[in-house]
Protein backbone atom coordinates (compact mmCIF):
# COMPACT_ATOMS: atom_id res chain seq x y z
CA UNK A 1 0.00 0.00 0.00
CA UNK A 2 1.77 3.41 -0.80
CA UNK A 3 2.16 6.04 1.87
CA UNK A 4 2.37 9.61 0.83
CA UNK A 5 3.93 12.36 3.25
CA UNK A 6 4.80 16.01 3.34
CA UNK A 7 6.85 18.00 5.70
CA UNK A 8 5.53 20.98 7.68
CA UNK A 9 8.69 23.66 8.25
CA UNK A 10 8.75 26.63 9.53
CA UNK A 11 10.42 28.72 6.79
CA UNK A 12 9.47 32.51 4.35
CA UNK A 13 10.13 32.95 0.99
CA UNK A 14 13.29 34.86 0.54
CA UNK A 15 11.79 36.36 -2.88
CA UNK A 16 8.86 37.63 -1.67
CA UNK A 17 10.29 38.81 1.46
CA UNK A 18 12.53 41.23 -0.89
CA UNK A 19 9.91 41.92 -3.10
CA UNK A 20 7.86 43.56 0.31
CA UNK A 21 10.99 45.17 1.59
CA UNK A 22 11.53 46.56 -1.88
CA UNK A 23 7.24 47.90 -2.45
CA UNK A 24 7.94 49.03 1.47
CA UNK A 25 11.02 51.27 0.75
CA UNK A 26 8.87 52.53 -2.43
CA UNK A 27 5.54 53.33 -0.50
CA UNK A 28 8.61 55.25 2.06
CA UNK A 29 9.73 56.89 -0.70
CA UNK A 30 6.10 58.34 -1.85
CA UNK A 31 4.29 58.85 1.67
CA UNK A 32 3.91 62.98 2.44
CA UNK A 33 4.43 62.01 6.23
CA UNK A 34 7.48 60.54 5.29
CA UNK A 35 9.18 63.54 3.74
CA UNK A 36 12.15 65.13 4.90
CA UNK A 37 12.31 61.94 7.81
CA UNK A 38 15.11 59.79 8.44
CA UNK A 39 12.29 56.75 7.98
CA UNK A 40 14.12 53.88 5.71
CA UNK A 41 13.51 50.52 5.94
CA UNK A 42 16.42 48.06 4.72
CA UNK A 43 18.10 44.53 5.60
CA UNK A 44 19.99 44.65 8.37
CA UNK A 45 23.02 42.33 7.13
CA UNK A 46 23.74 41.00 3.32
CA UNK A 47 22.21 37.58 4.83
CA UNK A 48 18.52 38.80 4.91
CA UNK A 49 17.69 37.31 8.41
CA UNK A 50 16.41 40.24 9.85
CA UNK A 51 15.00 43.88 8.69
CA UNK A 52 16.27 47.58 10.28
CA UNK A 53 13.98 50.22 10.53
CA UNK A 54 14.97 53.79 11.31
CA UNK A 55 12.77 56.86 11.82
CA UNK A 56 12.16 59.83 13.95
CA UNK A 57 9.85 58.77 16.46
CA UNK A 58 8.24 55.28 17.88
CA UNK A 59 5.30 56.33 15.76
CA UNK A 60 7.17 56.03 12.69
CA UNK A 61 8.63 52.59 12.92
CA UNK A 62 4.96 51.63 14.18
CA UNK A 63 4.19 53.02 10.33
CA UNK A 64 6.97 51.24 8.97
CA UNK A 65 5.78 48.32 10.66
CA UNK A 66 2.29 48.57 9.48
CA UNK A 67 3.42 48.82 5.60
CA UNK A 68 5.64 45.55 6.08
CA UNK A 69 2.55 43.91 7.41
CA UNK A 70 0.12 45.23 4.65
CA UNK A 71 2.96 44.29 1.92
CA UNK A 72 3.42 40.77 3.70
CA UNK A 73 -0.45 40.07 3.27
CA UNK A 74 -0.83 41.42 -0.16
CA UNK A 75 1.94 38.94 -1.35
CA UNK A 76 0.37 36.12 0.57
CA UNK A 77 3.09 35.84 3.38
CA UNK A 78 2.66 35.17 7.28
CA UNK A 79 3.30 38.54 8.89
CA UNK A 80 4.19 35.54 12.25
CA UNK A 81 7.50 35.78 10.14
CA UNK A 82 8.51 38.74 11.67
CA UNK A 83 10.60 39.23 15.60
CA UNK A 84 9.00 42.12 17.01
CA UNK A 85 9.44 41.68 20.43
CA UNK A 86 13.05 43.05 20.42
CA UNK A 87 12.41 46.89 21.82
CA UNK A 88 13.85 50.01 19.51
CA UNK A 89 17.02 52.08 20.32
CA UNK A 90 16.82 56.10 20.23
CA UNK A 91 20.41 57.61 19.26
CA UNK A 92 21.14 60.77 18.09
CA UNK A 93 16.73 61.80 17.87
CA UNK A 94 16.82 58.91 15.92
CA UNK A 95 14.87 55.22 16.61
CA UNK A 96 15.97 52.15 15.34
CA UNK A 97 14.13 48.63 15.42
CA UNK A 98 16.16 46.01 14.83
CA UNK A 99 13.18 43.00 13.66
CA UNK A 100 14.82 39.67 12.67
CA UNK A 101 12.87 37.20 10.50
CA UNK A 102 11.28 33.52 12.24
CA UNK A 103 13.11 30.70 10.65
CA UNK A 104 12.94 27.25 11.85
CA UNK A 105 11.31 24.85 14.31
CA UNK A 106 12.71 23.86 17.28
CA UNK A 107 12.01 20.96 19.52
CA UNK A 108 9.40 22.58 21.40
CA UNK A 109 7.07 23.68 18.52
CA UNK A 110 7.53 20.58 16.71
CA UNK A 111 6.40 18.89 19.74
CA UNK A 112 3.40 20.75 19.70
CA UNK A 113 2.46 20.18 16.48
CA UNK A 114 2.61 16.85 16.74
CA UNK A 115 0.51 16.76 19.84
CA UNK A 116 -2.01 18.64 18.22
CA UNK A 117 -2.00 16.01 15.04
CA UNK A 118 -1.87 12.90 17.30
CA UNK A 119 -4.56 14.21 19.49
CA UNK A 120 -7.36 15.36 16.28
CA UNK A 121 -6.02 13.14 13.87
CA UNK A 122 -4.53 9.19 15.77
CA UNK A 123 -3.98 7.32 12.19
CA UNK A 124 -1.77 9.75 10.80
CA UNK A 125 2.07 9.44 12.03
CA UNK A 126 4.18 12.43 12.53
CA UNK A 127 8.42 12.37 12.77
CA UNK A 128 10.22 14.98 13.76
CA UNK A 129 13.41 15.25 11.71
CA UNK A 130 15.70 18.04 12.89
CA UNK A 131 13.83 21.24 11.98
CA UNK A 132 10.96 20.07 10.42
CA UNK A 133 8.26 17.54 10.72
CA UNK A 134 7.34 14.89 8.36
CA UNK A 135 3.91 13.45 8.00
CA UNK A 136 3.27 10.06 6.97
CA UNK A 137 -0.53 8.53 5.46
CA UNK A 138 -1.55 5.67 3.31
CA UNK A 139 -4.57 8.44 2.62
CA UNK A 140 -4.15 11.64 0.88
CA UNK A 141 -7.15 12.82 2.45
CA UNK A 142 -5.55 12.59 6.18
CA UNK A 143 -2.97 14.66 4.98
CA UNK A 144 -5.35 17.52 3.66
CA UNK A 145 -6.92 17.13 7.27
CA UNK A 146 -3.93 17.54 8.91
CA UNK A 147 -3.22 20.83 6.11
CA UNK A 148 -6.87 22.24 7.28
CA UNK A 149 -6.28 21.22 11.01
CA UNK A 150 -2.93 23.69 11.31
CA UNK A 151 -4.08 25.99 9.69
CA UNK A 152 -6.74 26.82 11.43
CA UNK A 153 -4.44 26.86 14.41
CA UNK A 154 -3.33 30.00 15.69
CA UNK A 155 0.79 28.71 16.30
CA UNK A 156 2.73 32.30 17.37
CA UNK A 157 5.30 30.97 13.82
CA UNK A 158 4.47 30.58 11.01
CA UNK A 159 3.63 27.29 8.89
CA UNK A 160 4.33 26.25 5.42
CA UNK A 161 4.09 22.42 3.95
CA UNK A 162 6.81 21.44 1.66
CA UNK A 163 7.68 17.94 -0.18
CA UNK A 164 4.00 16.96 -0.77
CA UNK A 165 4.27 13.09 -1.98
Amino acid sequence: MPSFSFDIVSDYDKQELNNVVDQAQRELDNRYDFKGTKASLDWETGDKTSLKITGDSDFHIDAILDIIRKKLATRGQSQKVLDTSKDATTTNLQVTKIVPLKKGLDQEKAKKITAVIREQLPKVKTQIQGDEVRVMSPKKDELQAVMTLLQSQDFDFPLSFTNYR
